[in-house]
């Protein structure tokens, strides 16, 4: 999946990069696994913005997605690989032997044609999905469950995977992309493999107006505001700061934990991708 340059006609296309396509299938989605999806341009349940700098972008429809990987013990057929706007992974149509069809996350190296199970007594090789415990240790994996039976929650993204590295009692050892190691429990499921289209963090943007086709609106730095604006503006001139950064609400931006209290899924953290054990 290499990545495709541009000539440089403009200053914008001069530096930007972007995916060939070129594992991509078909470009129709299958519409009876399409959804409506109503765009919150990052404002909560009161119309009051929560999450700035959103809005605006290319209208899309939301694929579903088996992220449970639940249909055990029958053999699907990888139809088509398709280009899903909500995610950075591709995605693959599967169409089960019963006649059901579903899309699953696409780990890398799979191709059309390829025959996958999932279940207890599936082989552990790409595209396959097993409980931790069928897994063997060592094994590359992605679109792991944190709680049996809720589907996978975690290493999902364009590229990223985790290894199995040890089982003990009802749990398994896992590495996380982020370094962290975690126990997670043996019922939980996985699929095997690396999540597909791995050239996805090199791309460039290029220029603002594809980030707002993406529905990213503009970022301002707080030292060009007014004092009444953020605690970095005002001041003659440019002006450092004068004091640790902070966000517009005036809370320290860096060094500060805003986790509240000492949430229960921490105690299964063995290594935290801090570095603090």
């Amino acid at each position: 999946m290499p990545l495709r340059s541009y000539k440089a006609t403009s200053a914008g296309r001069r530096f930007m990069t972007r995916s060939t396509f070129e594992e991509i299938t078909t470009t129709e989605p299958y519409k009876p696994l399409l959804e409506p999806q109503i765009r919150g341009s990052g404002r909560n349940n009161d119309g009051h913005i929560s999450v700035r700098h959103r809005g605006g972008g290319e209208k899309r429809h939301y694929r579903i997605i088996d992220f449970k990987r639940d249909k055990f013990n029958v053999p699907a057929k990888l139809a088509t690989i398709e280009y899903d706007p909500n995610r950075s992974a591709r995605i693959g149509l599967l169409h089960y032997k019963d006649g059901e069809k579903r899309y699953m996350l696409l780990p890398h190296g799979l191709k059309v044609g390829d025959v996958i199970v999932a279940g207890p007594e599936a082989e552990a090789r790409v595209g396959n999905a097993l409980p931790l415990a069928n897994i063997p240790l060592g094994t590359t994996i992605h679109n792991i469950e944190l709680v049996p039976g809720k589907g996978g929650q975690i290493v999902r993204s364009a590229g990223v995977a985790a290894q199995l590295l040890a089982k003990e009692g009802d749990f398994a050892a896992v590495r996380l992309p982020s370094g962290e190691v975690r126990r997670i429990s043996l019922r939980c499921m996985a699929t095997i493999g690396q999540v597909s289209n791995l050239d996805h963090e090199n791309q460039s943007i290029g220029k603002a107006g594809r980030a707002r086709h993406m529905g990213l609106r503009p970022e301002v730095r707080g030292v060009v505001m007014n004092p009444r604006d953020h605690p970095h503006g005002g001041g003659e001139g440019k002006s450092p700061t004068g004091m640790p950064p902070k966000t517009p609400w005036g809370k320290p931006a860096m060094g500060y934990r805003t986790r509240l209290g000492k949430k229960a899924s921490s105690r299964l953290i063995i290594r935290s991708r801090h570095g603090k054990s």
